[in-house]
């Protein structure tokens, strides 16, 4: 026969687990927008910032993704040698569809630059420094730059929700806590 206790525990251990597991996926992967709503297009000068300036404002983890927007265009994926020299030659992948999600499946660097002849050196091309660890620290939340440049985190750039989930996870674990002794 059950004791009261695990009579009120198992039930209510088995919602919490189910609502730690929906959160745990629900902030773990973010899908940031290359180019905010101009998208991935050859720059014309009167940007505020270039890719690279955006991508040092993020931070990328593990599963996050970057989302491509091009027209008349492409996206490729090469080493840091093709990189540096816009060469288009040989990439590692290269996406043509003009609505591209790339999700980063290691840390590390990647390396994108566009196919179009002549975007890449006029500086239609992006580094991303993929973090080691996935959580977020206190105070590196990516960072939006709305209303300007040709690759600012707007509309969809996703800023992270770790610290939100945390604290909601410390307050789910508080009510668990207090159902089992009430």
């Amino acid at each position: 026969m059950a004791t009261p206790i695990q009579t009120k525990f198992f039930p209510n251990l088995l919602f919490f687990l189910s609502v730690a597991l929906l959160l745990t996926s629900a902030v773990s992967a973010y899908e940031f927008r290359v180019g905010g709503p101009r998208g991935w297009t050859k720059p014309t000068g009167d940007e505020l910032e270039n890719y690279n300036h955006w991508a040092t404002k993020n931070r990328f983890h593990v599963g996050d993704s970057l989302y491509f927007k091009y027209e008349n265009d492409s996206v490729l994926v090469v080493d840091k040698n093709a990189y540096k020299e816009c060469n288009t030659t040989d990439p590692q992948l290269k996406f043509v569809d003009g609505n591209t999600t790339f999700r980063f499946d290691r840390h590390g660097y990647f390396y994108f630059i566009s196919g179009k002849p002549g975007h890449c050196e006029a500086g239609e091309r992006l580094i991303i420094r993929v973090m080691v660890h996935s959580e977020v620290m206190p105070g590196a939340a990516p960072s939006s730059q709305p209303g300007g440049g040709s690759a600012n985190t707007e509309s969809g750039a996703a800023l992270k929700t770790t610290t939100a989930a945390s604290v909601l996870m410390a307050a789910l674990g508080s009510l668990f806590a207090i159902s089992l002794f009430s």
